[in-house]
C-alpha cells in the first residue's frame, strides 16, 4: 500500500509542465495569426477586385451617359457642359478615394495583437 506523499513537485516537473503551457499557448497564437492572415488576404483580394469592377462599370457607364446628355445640349453650350461634368467627376472620384481610405485604416491583425496583450498583461502579474 503506498503512503500519501507530502512531498512538493519537482523542479523538473514543474518545468516541463510550464514549457508545455507555454508551447500550447504560442501554438494558439500561431494558428490565431494563420487564421487571421488569410482573413486579411480575402478581404484585400475582395477589396482589389470591387475596386477594379467599380472602375470599369463606372467609366462605361458615365462616358455613355456623359456623351448622351452632351449631345442633347446646343452646340455653343457643350463645352460648358463637358466641363461641368469634369467637375462632377473629379467630385466622385475624390468620394471614392475617401472610401478606400477608411478601409485601408482598418487595422490589420487585430485579435492577435489583442491576444498577445493579454499575455503580457498576464505574465507582468507574476512579477
Amino acid at each position: 500500500m503506498e503512503e500519501p506523499s507530502d512531498k512538493a513537485p519537482r523542479l523538473g516537473h514543474l518545468a516541463s509542465t510550464m514549457a508545455a503551457t507555454g508551447l500550447g499557448a504560442l501554438q494558439n497564437r500561431g494558428e490565431l495569426l494563420l487564421v487571421e492572415w488569410q482573413l486579411e488576404k480575402a478581404r484585400l483580394t475582395e477589396l482589389l477586385m470591387l475596386s477594379f469592377g467599380l472602375g470599369f462599370f463606372g467609366i462605361m457607364a458615365m462616358m455613355l451617359l456623359t456623351a448622351t446628355i452632351i449631345f442633347l445640349f446646343p452646340d455653343n453650350a457643350r463645352l460648358y457642359a463637358a466641363a461641368g461634368f469634369a467637375l462632377l467627376y473629379l467630385a466622385g472620384a475624390v468620394w471614392v478615394v475617401f472610401g478606400i481610405r477608411s478601409r485601408v485604416k482598418q487595422e490589420p491583425f487585430e485579435e492577435t495583437v489583442e491576444q498577445l496583450k493579454k499575455d503580457r498583461k498576464c505574465l507582468d502579474s507574476f512579477r
